[in-house]
């Protein structure tokens, strides 16, 4: 007769669950606290000291409501393509809903753009206007030839998306109120809008915070796509303008949450 068999002693599984995190972390780039404790089926208490324990090791590094890829030997995350890449890919998309969104503001008002290849479109369309007023940290968006009043938002520059992001862009911004912003995103699903990189996340959060509107400029390739860091959930976004009609269950969604979907 075997003997039946032992489920492995506590230390154990918790050695396992660790290395299982670590190996999440690496490949998605960012585990929430949240979204791990799910997982594993035990309380964001024992997932915030195993992210700690981990992260004295080097494993990752610890941020707010998760995890992120460290120091310690891992592998660098998969670098963004470059911005002429997004830009060039369905540009004919992009151009269209540029100029759906341009006819939701009007020229009096105050409007913020942020970093991304659809609202630099949008962005092209709206300088030619000298009764517009436009803040941003898009400084591919401050070197267009413009008749329009441009204010750009001072901070640490990313060479990468040319934007300008850190605490001191955040203050700047928080400080101001916007009629409308035009958010781009790296994808939408269900659970809300998400973008590559932390710091532009949190610039884009700011900005829809100090607006009375907040419009998503975002083509069809972009639902369901999964990202590294999420701006928002739908519901604090008024506006979408795309190029395609969602298909559920992301329309359910978004009508659930009382978004306003424009097909371009």
């Amino acid at each position: 007769m075997t003997a039946e068999k032992q489920a492995p002693p506590p230390r154990m599984m918790g050695e396992v669950r660790k290395d299982r995190i670590a190996q999440m972390v690496r490949k998605t780039g960012f585990m929430s606290s949240v979204d791990l404790a799910g997982h594993f089926g035990v309380s964001e208490m024992t997932v915030r000291r195993d992210l700690r324990e981990l992260e004295e090791r080097g494993d990752l590094r610890r941020t707010h409501g998760g995890a992120i890829l460290g120091d310690g030997g891992l592998p660098e995350p998969v670098p963004a393509p470059a911005f002429s890449e997004p830009r060039t890919r369905n540009a004919g998309a992009k151009a269209q809903i540029a100029r759906r969104a341009l006819t939701l503001t009007r020229p009096s008002e105050v409007v913020a753009l942020d970093v991304g290849t659809t609202v630099l479109e949008l962005a092209r369309l709206m300088v030619g206007d000298a009764r517009r007023r436009i803040f941003t940290n898009n400084l591919r968006i401050a070197a267009l030839e413009t008749r329009a009043e441009v204010y750009m938002l001072g901070g640490r520059m990313r060479p990468a998306a040319m934007s300008l992001v850190g605490p001191v862009a955040m203050e700047q911004a928080g400080k101001l109120w916007f009629d409308t912003v035009f958010l781009g995103v790296a994808a939408i699903s269900e659970e809300g809008i998400f973008d590559l990189c932390i710091e532009d996340a949190e610039m884009k959060r700011t900005f829809a915070a100090r607006a009375g509107r907040c419009v998503v400029l975002a083509d069809s390739s972009k639902f369901g796509l999964p990202a590294l860091v999420q701006v928002a959930a739908l519901k604090q976004v008024d506006t979408l303008v795309t190029d395609a009609a969602p298909e559920a269950p992301l329309a359910s969604a978004l009508a659930a949450a009382g978004v306003e979907v424009i097909v371009a």
